[in-house]
């Protein structure tokens, strides 16, 4: 950007100031001149008055030159100073000031250079001692993310107006499941730090449950907890434990709660269809019964005919057929139920084995005699069928008249998948082969299942048979089995719950005018696009879309959106070298119409914030029409608030602004890079407004409204 104006007339005005005092000093002495003098003077200063006018341009000139250089020097060199002052002050990692200006100007930098380099070492030696006696605060910080990141249950927690401040994988992994905003957003509208848990819980049933709890705490009971159940706007019935978090002792008023959630929608719906079946079969069989007794009375009768009596037996075998195929039918549905009802959990594959031959010794009173595992291989496997399969199929080896030994083998196979063997030795006769082993439920001595070998395996995904080794003289039953591959996919990558943010405990949501919180008190979504063109209005499109959350004056780098847009059109070959954007990067991914509302959703309730953002704000706008979304929520601008927080600087770009408060760009006119840069950025900015005075939204907004740069348009 070229100076602002008001700047060249300040440089300006001096020089014109000398030329109108030379001109008024000619002006004096013509005035003390007689008219004889002025008569004789005449002659003497005609033709020369271009030489007159020009000595007083070259004395205006001069003396606006010599303004400049002493404003340059003295004043802007000082505001920059000052500037660069303010921001060591408040950050002691900002970069070093460059002395410049006058020579006690370039001493003073060099002075407030060596007194942030004495403070800077104070600081880091302070922080030094605070880290080694935080040591066993964070030791146990940490023990606790890993126990909510390994927890198999959705975790949240909440201060007391229900703000999210912690939450752990498999929560975001259910509330993806709960979101009713297009699949893009991934849930992200529903759960993340300082998001409302009354999205998804009705904040009457949460009260109602503290309610509770603090009735049975009055009357000394020892219950500290509430469950409910509750449906959500997506139709899912979740079971809801919630347990309260006090700061101090017993009686204390809570500063928030622990919510454990579990999504029962689908066993519900499998509990209703039993009760359905089990009604459905008790009425069907109270007839079917009725007509049995009714033929049987009849067959009671002794001068019935023989036809008459073949008829009432008919009844009864087609009544008894009929009960059988309904009985069939429920054992079915049942083994149906069963094959669903546990979930595969990951098992390493040497204690499946250790568990597996405990299990056949107990039913068969065999020990195994050998087993054969690679030690360090993994299984998804619903172990306690498993070993329930493998004892069933010992026991019915041992109902052979060798009872041959047998013996565990685990191996690993192509493809993800390992092989668990029940072997057995066989001699050269034709190898023994267990009747019904494949097909009939497990029957044994401490109890049964409806299930079948098949059914078990068909439950992990694969297969068994029976295979025969002659060369070896084996026989054996293999399963075919899948190989973890790491956490449930379900659960997300493996992470540590990030999302620590304990301080939220203290903010209440007290109703006041949004425009008077502080601005470290807001949540931000920090936010950039990339588009085809630099007109909006002329027929340019969003080509990416990229953003990060600011939650209490903290970054989530783990809750972001960065998604490429399918613009419809095509991508001038001009600006792929400014965004790396090629066309067939965006065939195939979503259209705006997709994308704007899932973006619409992730930054609900938040404030929103870019760099030269009214230029990102026209897109989007100019798309209300075609989504059906608007951002109606305040937007702040930090080239704007640059201005504000440093209004000597020369140049506001993005580049220029980071280099000035140390922030590393990375990923630049990438949308997803841009966004990070620029949540670093204002973070970085926040205490220079401060110090200016600008602590709220309102007066953030009113400052940046009155800046210079705020009166470019779009």
């Amino acid at each position: 950007m070229k100076l602002d104006r008001r700047l060249a007339m300040a440089a300006l005005a001096p020089g014109l100031a000398l030329a109108a005092w030379l001109a008024l000093g000619a002006l004096l002495v013509g005035a003390t001149l007689s008219g004889e003098e002025r008569t004789l003077a005449r002659p003497l200063l005609a033709g020369r008055e271009a030489l007159l006018f020009g000595w007083w341009l070259l004395a205006a000139l001069l003396g606006g030159w010599m303004s400049s250089r002493l404003h340059e020097a003295h004043v802007a060199a000082t505001g920059r100073l000052t500037d660069a002052t303010r921001l060591l002050v408040g950050d002691v990692n900002a970069p070093a000031l460059v002395p410049a200006g006058a020579k006690q100007q370039r001493l003073l930098a060099e002075a407030i250079n060596a007194l942030a380099s004495d403070r800077r070492a104070l600081k880091a030696d302070m922080a030094r001692l605070v880290e080694e006696a935080s040591g066993k605060v964070a030791l146990e910080r940490d023990q606790l993310g890993t126990l909510m990141a390994e927890l198999n249950q959705s975790v949240i927690v909440c201060n007391a107006d229900g703000r999210i401040l912690l939450y752990n994988g498999r929560a975001r992994a259910l509330f993806r499941r709960l979101s009713t905003a297009p699949a893009i957003a991934g849930g992200a509208e529903l759960i993340g730090l300082g998001r409302s848990i009354h999205a998804v819980i009705d904040k009457a049933l949460i009260a109602h449950a503290i309610e509770a709890i603090e009735r049975r705490a009055a009357r000394g009971e020892g219950a500290a907890s509430s469950r409910f159940v509750t449906t959500t706007p997506a139709g899912h019935l979740l079971q809801v434990s919630l347990a309260p978090v006090r700061p101090g002792a017993a009686g204390a008023p809570l500063s928030g709660y622990v919510l454990l959630l579990d999504d029962i929608t689908e066993d519900y719906a499998a509990q209703s269809r039993r009760d359905e079946r089990l009604t459905r079969l008790t009425e069907a069989s109270r007839a079917s019964l009725a007509s049995m007794q009714a033929a049987l009375d009849m067959l009671d009768y002794p001068d019935l005919d023989a036809a008459e009596r073949e008829g009432f037996l008919a009844v009864v075998r087609d009544e008894v057929n009929t009960l059988s195929a309904r009985l069939s039918d429920l054992a079915a549905d049942a083994s149906e139920d069963l094959l669903t009802r546990w979930p595969l959990q990951e098992m390493l594959g040497a204690d499946l084995l250790t568990a597996a031959a405990q299990r056949i010794e107990a039913t068969t009173g065999q020990a195994v005699a050998g087993t054969e595992v690679d030690d360090g291989l993994w299984l998804n496997v619903d172990s306690f069928a498993l070993t329930q399969t493998l004892a069933f199929l010992a026991h019915r080896l041992h109902e052979t008249p060798d009872r041959p030994p047998l013996t565990l083998r685990l191996a690993p196979a192509a493809g993800g998948w390992a092989h668990l063997d029940l072997v057995w030795p066989t001699g050269e006769d034709a190898p023994h082969r267990p009747k019904g082993w494949r097909t009939e439920p497990m029957q044994l001595a401490e109890g049964g299942s409806p299930l079948s070998a098949r059914d078990v395996a068909e439950r992990h995904g694969g297969e068994i048979w029976l295979a025969h080794d002659r060369p070896r003289g084996q026989s054996f039953f293999r399963f075919l089995l899948p190989v973890a591959t790491g956490r449930d996919a379900e659960a997300g990558p493996p992470e540590r719950p990030e999302y620590y943010d304990f301080d939220l405990f203290a903010v209440s949501d007290a109703a006041r005018a949004l425009e008077d919180r502080p601005l470290a008190a807001l949540a931000y979504t920090v936010f950039d696009t990339e588009t085809t063109g630099l007109d909006p209005a002329g027929g340019d499109e969003i080509i990416q879309m990229g953003a990060v959350r600011i939650v209490n004056g903290k970054l989530l780098r783990g809750e972001r959106f960065d998604q490429l847009v399918d613009p419809g059109r095509s991508i001038p070959e001009a600006s792929i070298p400014f965004h790396g954007i090629r066309p067939e990067m965006v065939r195939g991914q979503p259209r705006i119409t997709e994308v704007l509302p899932a973006f619409h959703a992730f930054a609900a309730e938040t404030v929103l914030v870019g760099h030269n953002v009214a230029f990102d704000m026209r897109f989007l706008q100019l798309k209300e029409a075609a989504t059906g979304v608007r951002f109606e929520q305040p937007v702040l601008d930090t080239l704007l608030l640059a201005s504000v927080a440093q209004p000597d600087e020369i140049s506001h770009s993005l580049e220029a602004i980071a280099a000035r408060l140390g922030v590393t760009v990375s990923g630049r006119h990438s949308a997803a890079g841009d966004a990070l840069t620029t949540a670093q950025v204002f973070l970085k900015l926040l205490p220079l407004l401060g110090q200016r005075g600008v602590a709220t939204l309102g007066q953030a907004r009113a400052a940046a409204e009155a800046s210079y740069y705020a009166r470019l348009r779009y």
